[in-house]
Protein backbone atom coordinates (compact mmCIF):
# COMPACT_ATOMS: atom_id res chain seq x y z
CA UNK A 1 0.00 0.00 0.00
CA UNK A 2 0.96 3.54 -0.64
CA UNK A 3 0.90 6.73 1.27
CA UNK A 4 -2.59 7.69 -0.70
CA UNK A 5 -5.60 8.31 1.14
CA UNK A 6 -8.99 8.49 -0.54
CA UNK A 7 -12.59 9.28 1.23
CA UNK A 8 -15.41 7.88 -0.21
CA UNK A 9 -18.48 9.21 0.29
CA UNK A 10 -21.29 7.24 0.14
CA UNK A 11 -24.77 8.12 -0.60
CA UNK A 12 -27.33 6.52 -2.36
CA UNK A 13 -25.18 3.95 -2.72
CA UNK A 14 -24.74 1.86 0.12
CA UNK A 15 -23.68 -1.18 -1.27
CA UNK A 16 -19.71 -2.60 -1.62
CA UNK A 17 -20.82 -4.85 -5.06
CA UNK A 18 -19.98 -2.94 -8.40
CA UNK A 19 -18.78 0.32 -6.70
CA UNK A 20 -16.81 1.45 -9.23
CA UNK A 21 -14.99 4.06 -6.55
CA UNK A 22 -13.74 1.27 -4.34
CA UNK A 23 -12.22 -0.82 -7.45
CA UNK A 24 -10.69 2.74 -8.57
CA UNK A 25 -9.14 3.02 -4.83
CA UNK A 26 -8.10 -0.29 -4.69
CA UNK A 27 -6.40 -0.33 -7.88
CA UNK A 28 -4.55 2.48 -6.98
CA UNK A 29 -3.47 0.78 -3.89
CA UNK A 30 -5.02 3.48 -1.58
CA UNK A 31 -6.09 3.78 2.10
CA UNK A 32 -9.68 3.80 1.39
CA UNK A 33 -11.66 5.71 4.42
CA UNK A 34 -15.34 5.30 3.81
CA UNK A 35 -17.58 7.66 5.10
CA UNK A 36 -21.35 8.79 5.47
CA UNK A 37 -23.44 11.59 6.79
CA UNK A 38 -26.21 12.15 7.83
CA UNK A 39 -27.10 15.62 5.93
CA UNK A 40 -29.98 17.50 8.67
CA UNK A 41 -31.44 19.33 5.64
CA UNK A 42 -32.83 15.42 4.25
CA UNK A 43 -35.20 15.37 7.68
CA UNK A 44 -36.52 18.44 7.56
CA UNK A 45 -40.26 19.12 6.36
CA UNK A 46 -41.01 19.57 2.62
CA UNK A 47 -42.67 22.98 1.14
CA UNK A 48 -46.44 21.63 2.10
CA UNK A 49 -45.11 20.75 5.92
CA UNK A 50 -45.02 16.90 6.10
CA UNK A 51 -41.57 15.03 7.22
CA UNK A 52 -39.19 15.04 4.07
CA UNK A 53 -37.42 11.55 5.24
CA UNK A 54 -40.84 10.22 7.39
CA UNK A 55 -40.37 7.00 9.45
CA UNK A 56 -40.12 3.99 7.25
CA UNK A 57 -37.73 5.51 4.59
CA UNK A 58 -35.65 6.98 7.89
CA UNK A 59 -35.62 3.12 9.16
CA UNK A 60 -34.41 1.45 6.01
CA UNK A 61 -32.11 3.95 5.89
CA UNK A 62 -30.71 3.57 9.61
CA UNK A 63 -30.82 -0.53 8.71
CA UNK A 64 -28.88 -0.04 5.13
CA UNK A 65 -26.15 1.83 7.00
CA UNK A 66 -25.63 -1.19 10.06
CA UNK A 67 -25.87 -3.55 7.56
CA UNK A 68 -23.12 -1.45 5.45
CA UNK A 69 -20.80 -0.87 8.03
CA UNK A 70 -21.10 -4.56 9.27
CA UNK A 71 -19.86 -5.84 5.95
CA UNK A 72 -17.34 -2.99 5.89
CA UNK A 73 -15.99 -4.45 9.43
CA UNK A 74 -16.00 -7.95 7.75
CA UNK A 75 -13.32 -6.82 5.27
CA UNK A 76 -11.08 -4.73 7.89
CA UNK A 77 -12.33 -1.51 7.95
CA UNK A 78 -15.53 0.22 9.02
CA UNK A 79 -17.66 3.39 8.44
CA UNK A 80 -17.34 6.83 9.63
CA UNK A 81 -20.57 8.22 10.35
CA UNK A 82 -21.40 11.91 11.13
CA UNK A 83 -24.58 13.57 11.48
CA UNK A 84 -24.40 17.35 9.86
CA UNK A 85 -23.86 19.24 6.36
CA UNK A 86 -21.63 16.73 4.45
CA UNK A 87 -20.09 19.74 2.71
CA UNK A 88 -18.56 21.04 5.86
CA UNK A 89 -17.85 17.79 7.41
CA UNK A 90 -15.67 16.30 5.00
CA UNK A 91 -13.51 18.52 4.29
CA UNK A 92 -12.54 18.78 8.30
CA UNK A 93 -11.88 15.06 8.02
CA UNK A 94 -9.81 15.21 4.97
CA UNK A 95 -7.89 17.90 6.96
CA UNK A 96 -7.58 15.50 9.82
CA UNK A 97 -6.43 12.33 8.47
CA UNK A 98 -4.23 13.99 5.37
CA UNK A 99 -6.96 12.85 2.36
CA UNK A 100 -5.67 13.16 -0.87
CA UNK A 101 -8.77 12.75 -2.91
CA UNK A 102 -12.51 12.51 -2.05
CA UNK A 103 -14.32 10.31 -4.35
CA UNK A 104 -18.68 9.80 -4.63
CA UNK A 105 -21.47 9.15 -6.85
CA UNK A 106 -23.03 12.16 -8.40
CA UNK A 107 -26.78 13.18 -8.43
CA UNK A 108 -28.63 15.30 -10.41
CA UNK A 109 -31.00 17.13 -8.74
CA UNK A 110 -30.76 20.71 -7.31
CA UNK A 111 -30.28 19.87 -3.62
CA UNK A 112 -27.84 17.27 -4.43
CA UNK A 113 -25.84 19.15 -6.61
CA UNK A 114 -25.87 22.35 -4.62
CA UNK A 115 -24.15 20.63 -1.88
CA UNK A 116 -21.64 18.94 -4.32
CA UNK A 117 -21.08 22.10 -5.82
CA UNK A 118 -20.21 23.87 -2.14
CA UNK A 119 -18.38 20.72 -1.27
CA UNK A 120 -15.82 21.19 -4.73
CA UNK A 121 -15.43 24.73 -3.59
CA UNK A 122 -14.22 23.62 0.20
CA UNK A 123 -11.98 21.21 -0.94
CA UNK A 124 -10.58 23.14 -3.72
CA UNK A 125 -9.19 26.15 -1.01
CA UNK A 126 -7.47 23.15 1.01
CA UNK A 127 -5.74 21.61 -2.82
CA UNK A 128 -7.89 17.95 -2.33
CA UNK A 129 -8.91 16.62 -5.07
CA UNK A 130 -12.13 15.35 -5.93
CA UNK A 131 -13.84 12.56 -8.81
CA UNK A 132 -17.12 12.12 -9.00
CA UNK A 133 -18.64 8.72 -10.42
CA UNK A 134 -21.98 7.36 -12.27
CA UNK A 135 -23.03 4.52 -10.53
CA UNK A 136 -27.05 4.94 -9.84
CA UNK A 137 -28.58 3.31 -13.48
CA UNK A 138 -28.18 0.30 -15.74
CA UNK A 139 -26.98 2.24 -18.89
CA UNK A 140 -23.79 4.55 -18.22
CA UNK A 141 -24.31 7.99 -19.57
CA UNK A 142 -21.39 7.05 -21.70
CA UNK A 143 -22.60 4.43 -23.23
CA UNK A 144 -26.15 6.33 -24.47
CA UNK A 145 -26.30 6.55 -27.99
CA UNK A 146 -27.13 10.15 -27.51
CA UNK A 147 -25.88 13.30 -25.55
CA UNK A 148 -28.12 14.15 -22.18
CA UNK A 149 -29.11 17.52 -23.55
CA UNK A 150 -30.66 15.53 -26.72
CA UNK A 151 -32.04 12.67 -24.82
CA UNK A 152 -35.78 11.80 -26.48
CA UNK A 153 -38.74 13.06 -24.55
CA UNK A 154 -40.40 9.86 -25.20
CA UNK A 155 -40.17 6.71 -23.37
CA UNK A 156 -40.79 4.80 -26.33
CA UNK A 157 -38.11 6.61 -28.20
CA UNK A 158 -35.36 6.31 -25.38
CA UNK A 159 -35.82 2.88 -25.04
CA UNK A 160 -35.79 1.53 -28.43
CA UNK A 161 -32.32 3.86 -29.41
CA UNK A 162 -30.69 2.08 -26.26
CA UNK A 163 -31.96 -1.21 -26.63
CA UNK A 164 -30.57 -1.27 -30.30
CA UNK A 165 -27.39 0.91 -29.83
CA UNK A 166 -25.86 0.65 -26.14
CA UNK A 167 -24.67 -1.95 -24.03
CA UNK A 168 -25.02 -2.42 -20.23
CA UNK A 169 -21.26 -2.53 -18.81
CA UNK A 170 -20.05 -5.60 -16.25
CA UNK A 171 -20.46 -5.12 -12.34
CA UNK A 172 -17.28 -4.03 -10.67
CA UNK A 173 -16.20 -6.75 -8.45
CA UNK A 174 -17.11 -6.84 -4.96
CA UNK A 175 -14.21 -5.87 -2.68
CA UNK A 176 -12.21 -9.32 -0.66
CA UNK A 177 -10.72 -6.98 1.87
CA UNK A 178 -9.86 -3.47 2.74
CA UNK A 179 -7.58 -1.28 4.56
CA UNK A 180 -7.91 -1.16 8.37
CA UNK A 181 -9.20 2.77 8.92
CA UNK A 182 -6.58 5.30 10.37
CA UNK A 183 -6.96 6.19 14.17
CA UNK A 184 -10.34 8.81 13.94
CA UNK A 185 -13.21 8.56 16.02
CA UNK A 186 -16.13 6.40 14.22
CA UNK A 187 -18.91 7.44 15.25
CA UNK A 188 -21.96 6.18 16.45
CA UNK A 189 -25.26 5.51 13.94
CA UNK A 190 -28.25 7.58 15.14
CA UNK A 191 -31.32 6.70 16.03
CA UNK A 192 -35.03 7.64 15.22
CA UNK A 193 -35.50 9.68 17.66
CA UNK A 194 -32.43 11.78 17.02
CA UNK A 195 -34.56 12.68 14.10
CA UNK A 196 -38.31 13.39 16.21
CA UNK A 197 -39.49 10.30 14.53
CA UNK A 198 -41.09 7.09 16.08
CA UNK A 199 -40.40 3.72 15.47
CA UNK A 200 -42.93 2.60 13.01
CA UNK A 201 -44.81 -0.66 14.16
CA UNK A 202 -44.75 -3.55 11.40
CA UNK A 203 -48.09 -3.92 10.08
CA UNK A 204 -49.31 -7.80 9.41
CA UNK A 205 -51.19 -6.66 6.58
CA UNK A 206 -48.11 -5.41 4.94
CA UNK A 207 -47.24 -7.02 1.37
CA UNK A 208 -43.27 -7.78 2.68
CA UNK A 209 -41.38 -6.89 6.06
CA UNK A 210 -38.97 -4.45 4.47
CA UNK A 211 -35.46 -4.39 5.93
CA UNK A 212 -32.70 -1.98 4.59
CA UNK A 213 -28.88 -3.54 3.62
CA UNK A 214 -27.06 -4.76 0.85
CA UNK A 215 -27.52 -8.37 2.35
CA UNK A 216 -31.05 -7.61 2.48
CA UNK A 217 -31.07 -6.89 -0.90
CA UNK A 218 -29.84 -9.52 -2.13
CA UNK A 219 -31.54 -12.30 -0.23
CA UNK A 220 -34.97 -10.50 -2.01
CA UNK A 221 -33.37 -10.90 -5.30
CA UNK A 222 -32.60 -14.68 -4.70
CA UNK A 223 -35.91 -15.26 -2.79
CA UNK A 224 -37.60 -13.97 -5.48
CA UNK A 225 -35.95 -15.41 -8.48
CA UNK A 226 -33.97 -18.33 -7.63
CA UNK A 227 -35.73 -20.03 -4.88
CA UNK A 228 -39.55 -19.11 -5.83
CA UNK A 229 -39.12 -18.95 -9.69
CA UNK A 230 -41.36 -16.08 -9.50
CA UNK A 231 -38.79 -14.23 -12.61
CA UNK A 232 -40.79 -16.19 -15.43
CA UNK A 233 -44.29 -15.07 -14.12
CA UNK A 234 -43.68 -11.38 -13.38
CA UNK A 235 -45.19 -9.45 -16.34
CA UNK A 236 -48.39 -11.29 -15.92
CA UNK A 237 -48.13 -10.56 -11.89
CA UNK A 238 -46.56 -7.25 -11.54
CA UNK A 239 -49.83 -5.65 -11.59
CA UNK A 240 -51.21 -6.57 -8.63
CA UNK A 241 -51.44 -5.22 -5.19
CA UNK A 242 -51.47 -7.94 -2.34
CA UNK A 243 -49.18 -10.30 -1.38
CA UNK A 244 -45.69 -10.15 -1.23
CA UNK A 245 -44.76 -11.83 -4.78
CA UNK A 246 -46.65 -9.81 -7.29
CA UNK A 247 -43.74 -8.13 -8.04
CA UNK A 248 -39.85 -8.31 -7.09
CA UNK A 249 -39.97 -5.44 -4.56
CA UNK A 250 -36.54 -4.31 -5.39
CA UNK A 251 -37.20 -0.53 -5.54
CA UNK A 252 -36.60 0.24 -1.92
CA UNK A 253 -32.87 -1.16 -2.36
CA UNK A 254 -32.45 -0.05 -5.38
CA UNK A 255 -33.43 3.47 -4.21
CA UNK A 256 -30.69 3.71 -1.42
CA UNK A 257 -28.14 1.62 -3.88
CA UNK A 258 -28.22 -1.36 -1.77
CA UNK A 259 -28.81 -3.82 -4.98
CA UNK A 260 -27.07 -1.89 -8.21
CA UNK A 261 -29.54 -2.35 -11.22
CA UNK A 262 -26.68 -3.79 -13.35
CA UNK A 263 -26.47 -6.71 -10.33
CA UNK A 264 -29.98 -7.41 -10.89
CA UNK A 265 -29.39 -7.54 -15.11
CA UNK A 266 -26.81 -9.98 -14.72
CA UNK A 267 -28.44 -11.92 -12.38
CA UNK A 268 -31.35 -11.58 -14.91
CA UNK A 269 -29.36 -12.95 -17.86
CA UNK A 270 -28.26 -15.90 -15.56
CA UNK A 271 -31.82 -16.92 -15.31
CA UNK A 272 -32.20 -16.80 -18.91
CA UNK A 273 -29.60 -18.81 -19.56
CA UNK A 274 -30.07 -21.48 -16.29
CA UNK A 275 -33.97 -21.08 -16.09
CA UNK A 276 -36.14 -19.85 -18.89
CA UNK A 277 -36.20 -16.45 -20.96
CA UNK A 278 -39.66 -15.13 -21.54
CA UNK A 279 -41.61 -11.65 -21.93
CA UNK A 280 -41.15 -11.89 -18.06
CA UNK A 281 -37.59 -11.72 -17.97
CA UNK A 282 -37.49 -9.07 -20.33
CA UNK A 283 -40.02 -6.67 -18.55
CA UNK A 284 -38.06 -6.74 -15.34
CA UNK A 285 -35.31 -4.72 -17.61
CA UNK A 286 -38.16 -2.88 -19.09
CA UNK A 287 -39.23 -1.70 -15.89
CA UNK A 288 -35.13 -1.25 -15.11
CA UNK A 289 -35.02 0.98 -18.19
CA UNK A 290 -37.81 3.18 -17.00
CA UNK A 291 -35.80 3.95 -14.07
CA UNK A 292 -32.87 5.02 -16.15
CA UNK A 293 -35.52 6.97 -18.36
CA UNK A 294 -37.19 9.43 -15.81
CA UNK A 295 -33.04 9.93 -14.18
CA UNK A 296 -31.62 11.13 -17.35
CA UNK A 297 -34.68 13.44 -17.83
CA UNK A 298 -33.99 14.92 -14.45
CA UNK A 299 -29.89 15.10 -15.73
CA UNK A 300 -31.42 17.08 -18.51
CA UNK A 301 -33.98 18.96 -17.43
CA UNK A 302 -33.05 19.49 -13.61
CA UNK A 303 -35.68 21.63 -11.80
CA UNK A 304 -38.05 21.38 -14.16
CA UNK A 305 -39.19 17.90 -12.58
CA UNK A 306 -40.05 20.08 -9.80
CA UNK A 307 -42.43 22.95 -11.10
CA UNK A 308 -46.01 22.97 -10.95
CA UNK A 309 -46.23 23.60 -14.78
CA UNK A 310 -43.54 20.86 -15.65
CA UNK A 311 -41.90 19.79 -18.25
CA UNK A 312 -44.49 21.11 -20.50
CA UNK A 313 -44.86 24.46 -19.01
CA UNK A 314 -48.57 24.10 -18.38
CA UNK A 315 -50.16 26.70 -16.12
CA UNK A 316 -53.41 24.65 -14.78
CA UNK A 317 -55.68 26.34 -12.29
CA UNK A 318 -54.84 23.62 -9.31
CA UNK A 319 -56.44 23.75 -6.29
CA UNK A 320 -55.02 23.37 -2.82
CA UNK A 321 -57.87 21.71 -0.75
CA UNK A 322 -56.80 20.83 2.35
CA UNK A 323 -60.25 19.00 3.41
CA UNK A 324 -60.26 16.96 0.28
CA UNK A 325 -56.91 16.42 0.45
CA UNK A 326 -56.85 15.41 3.44
CA UNK A 327 -59.55 12.62 3.02
CA UNK A 328 -56.95 11.45 0.21
CA UNK A 329 -54.15 10.85 2.42
CA UNK A 330 -56.65 8.87 5.10
CA UNK A 331 -58.47 7.00 2.44
CA UNK A 332 -61.57 8.08 3.11
CA UNK A 333 -62.85 9.25 -0.13
CA UNK A 334 -65.59 7.30 -0.70
CA UNK A 335 -63.56 5.23 -3.73
CA UNK A 336 -62.46 1.67 -2.08
CA UNK A 337 -59.33 1.42 -4.82
CA UNK A 338 -58.09 4.77 -3.89
CA UNK A 339 -59.02 4.08 0.00
CA UNK A 340 -57.45 1.10 0.30
CA UNK A 341 -54.18 2.36 -1.35
CA UNK A 342 -53.39 4.92 0.55
CA UNK A 343 -54.31 3.38 3.93
CA UNK A 344 -51.91 1.25 2.95
CA UNK A 345 -48.93 3.51 2.55
CA UNK A 346 -50.33 5.46 5.29
CA UNK A 347 -49.72 1.67 7.35
CA UNK A 348 -46.67 1.03 5.61
CA UNK A 349 -44.41 2.71 3.31
CA UNK A 350 -45.17 1.29 0.39
CA UNK A 351 -48.12 0.93 -2.20
CA UNK A 352 -47.97 -1.21 -5.57
CA UNK A 353 -47.02 0.75 -9.25
CA UNK A 354 -50.82 0.12 -10.05
CA UNK A 355 -51.58 1.54 -6.96
CA UNK A 356 -49.74 4.76 -7.03
CA UNK A 357 -50.77 5.37 -10.80
CA UNK A 358 -54.80 5.49 -9.49
CA UNK A 359 -54.53 7.37 -6.56
CA UNK A 360 -52.36 10.09 -8.26
CA UNK A 361 -54.62 10.27 -11.19
CA UNK A 362 -57.66 10.20 -8.24
CA UNK A 363 -55.73 13.30 -6.97
CA UNK A 364 -55.17 15.30 -10.26
CA UNK A 365 -58.31 14.40 -12.38
CA UNK A 366 -60.87 13.72 -9.62
CA UNK A 367 -60.40 16.27 -7.16
CA UNK A 368 -58.19 18.86 -9.01
CA UNK A 369 -55.62 19.31 -6.71
CA UNK A 370 -51.91 20.61 -6.61
CA UNK A 371 -50.05 17.87 -7.92
CA UNK A 372 -46.87 18.34 -5.62
CA UNK A 373 -48.97 18.18 -2.71
CA UNK A 374 -49.36 14.46 -3.55
CA UNK A 375 -45.52 14.11 -4.87
CA UNK A 376 -44.50 15.68 -1.55
CA UNK A 377 -46.52 12.98 0.70
CA UNK A 378 -45.06 9.70 -1.45
CA UNK A 379 -41.51 11.52 -1.08
CA UNK A 380 -42.43 11.64 3.05
CA UNK A 381 -43.76 8.13 3.31
CA UNK A 382 -42.48 5.70 0.58
CA UNK A 383 -39.68 3.54 1.49
CA UNK A 384 -38.66 3.00 -2.00
CA UNK A 385 -38.49 6.97 -2.62
CA UNK A 386 -36.62 7.95 -5.62
CA UNK A 387 -36.30 11.67 -6.60
CA UNK A 388 -36.43 11.35 -10.36
CA UNK A 389 -39.18 8.58 -10.34
CA UNK A 390 -41.15 9.91 -8.10
CA UNK A 391 -41.41 13.34 -9.54
CA UNK A 392 -41.40 11.69 -13.12
CA UNK A 393 -44.06 9.62 -12.22
CA UNK A 394 -46.62 12.56 -10.78
CA UNK A 395 -45.80 15.06 -14.07
CA UNK A 396 -47.02 12.08 -16.30
CA UNK A 397 -49.93 11.31 -13.78
CA UNK A 398 -51.12 15.15 -14.03
CA UNK A 399 -50.56 15.81 -17.55
CA UNK A 400 -47.30 17.93 -17.19
CA UNK A 401 -44.92 15.82 -18.36
CA UNK A 402 -42.84 15.07 -21.29
CA UNK A 403 -44.56 11.50 -21.79
CA UNK A 404 -47.73 12.58 -20.50
CA UNK A 405 -50.89 12.05 -23.54
CA UNK A 406 -53.18 14.86 -22.66
CA UNK A 407 -56.09 14.46 -20.13
CA UNK A 408 -55.78 10.90 -19.50
CA UNK A 409 -57.64 9.87 -16.10
CA UNK A 410 -57.79 6.22 -14.18
CA UNK A 411 -61.65 5.22 -14.25
CA UNK A 412 -61.00 4.23 -10.69
CA UNK A 413 -64.75 1.50 -10.38
CA UNK A 414 -63.19 -0.40 -13.56
CA UNK A 415 -59.40 -0.43 -12.52
CA UNK A 416 -60.80 -1.94 -9.18
CA UNK A 417 -62.76 -4.99 -11.17
CA UNK A 418 -59.78 -5.53 -13.63
CA UNK A 419 -56.81 -5.20 -10.57
CA UNK A 420 -58.92 -6.72 -7.90
CA UNK A 421 -61.90 -8.84 -9.33
CA UNK A 422 -63.23 -10.55 -6.11
CA UNK A 423 -62.11 -7.24 -4.27
CA UNK A 424 -60.06 -9.30 -2.08
CA UNK A 425 -57.61 -6.40 -2.07
CA UNK A 426 -60.32 -4.05 -0.99
CA UNK A 427 -61.29 -5.98 1.53
CA UNK A 428 -57.86 -6.53 3.21
CA UNK A 429 -57.31 -2.45 3.73
CA UNK A 430 -61.07 -1.76 4.09
CA UNK A 431 -62.01 -3.79 7.41
CA UNK A 432 -65.71 -1.50 7.08
CA UNK A 433 -66.40 -3.25 3.76
CA UNK A 434 -65.11 -6.39 4.39
CA UNK A 435 -68.77 -8.55 4.41
CA UNK A 436 -69.43 -6.62 0.83
CA UNK A 437 -69.73 -9.46 -1.28
CA UNK A 438 -68.50 -9.58 -5.10
CA UNK A 439 -68.58 -7.17 -7.63
CA UNK A 440 -70.55 -4.98 -5.08
CA UNK A 441 -67.47 -3.82 -2.87
CA UNK A 442 -66.20 -2.11 -5.65
CA UNK A 443 -68.76 0.74 -5.86
CA UNK A 444 -70.30 0.74 -2.47
CA UNK A 445 -71.99 3.96 -2.88
CA UNK A 446 -74.68 1.58 -5.50
CA UNK A 447 -75.94 -0.23 -2.43
CA UNK A 448 -79.26 -0.34 -1.97
CA UNK A 449 -80.93 0.55 2.17
CA UNK A 450 -81.99 -2.85 2.28
CA UNK A 451 -78.34 -4.25 1.21
CA UNK A 452 -76.14 -1.68 3.57
CA UNK A 453 -78.37 -3.44 6.42
CA UNK A 454 -77.74 -6.72 5.06
CA UNK A 455 -73.89 -6.38 4.98
CA UNK A 456 -73.51 -4.70 7.93
CA UNK A 457 -72.52 -0.75 6.59
CA UNK A 458 -74.57 2.46 6.08
CA UNK A 459 -72.69 4.18 3.66
CA UNK A 460 -71.80 7.93 4.74
CA UNK A 461 -71.92 7.03 8.50
CA UNK A 462 -69.15 3.40 8.27
CA UNK A 463 -68.01 4.31 4.97
CA UNK A 464 -67.99 7.56 3.47
CA UNK A 465 -70.23 8.43 -0.06
CA UNK A 466 -67.93 9.48 -2.72
CA UNK A 467 -66.25 12.75 -2.25
CA UNK A 468 -66.82 14.08 -5.64
CA UNK A 469 -69.13 12.21 -8.56
CA UNK A 470 -66.50 10.93 -10.70
CA UNK A 471 -67.43 11.35 -14.39
CA UNK A 472 -68.63 14.55 -13.24
CA UNK A 473 -65.52 15.47 -12.10
CA UNK A 474 -63.55 14.00 -14.80
CA UNK A 475 -65.25 16.77 -16.98
CA UNK A 476 -64.69 19.72 -14.92
CA UNK A 477 -61.52 19.03 -14.59
CA UNK A 478 -60.29 18.58 -18.04
CA UNK A 479 -62.19 21.77 -18.98
CA UNK A 480 -59.19 23.23 -16.81
CA UNK A 481 -56.58 21.26 -17.97
CA UNK A 482 -57.75 22.09 -21.66
CA UNK A 483 -57.93 25.96 -20.88
CA UNK A 484 -54.13 25.89 -19.91
CA UNK A 485 -53.21 23.35 -23.07
CA UNK A 486 -55.17 26.14 -25.92
CA UNK A 487 -53.36 29.12 -23.91
CA UNK A 488 -49.32 27.56 -24.57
Amino acid sequence: MNNKRILIWHRNDLRLHDRKPIDRALKEKAQIIPFYCFDERQFKQTSYGFPKTGKYRAKFLLESITDLRNSLKKLGSNLIIRKGLPEKIIPAIAQQLNIDEVYYQEEVTSEEIAIEKSLKQALSQIEIKVKTFWGITLYHPDNLPFEINRLPELFTNFRKEVEKKSIVDPTFPTPQKLPPLPDIEIGEIPQLADFGLEEPVFDLRSVLQFKGGENEGIARLNDYFWEKDNLKIYKETRNGMLGSDYSSKFSAWLALGCLSPRFIYEQVQKYETERFKNDSTYWLIFELLWRDFFRFIGAKHGNKIFYLSGLQGLDILWKEDWKRFQLWQEGMTGYPLVDANMREIAATGFMSNRGRQNVASFLTKNLGINWIMGAEWFESLLIDYDVCSNYGNWNYTAGVGNDARGFRYFNIAKQSRDYDRHGDYLRHWLPELASVPGDKIHEPWKLSQEEQKRFGVIIGVDYPRPVVDFFKSVQDNEKIYNAATSSV
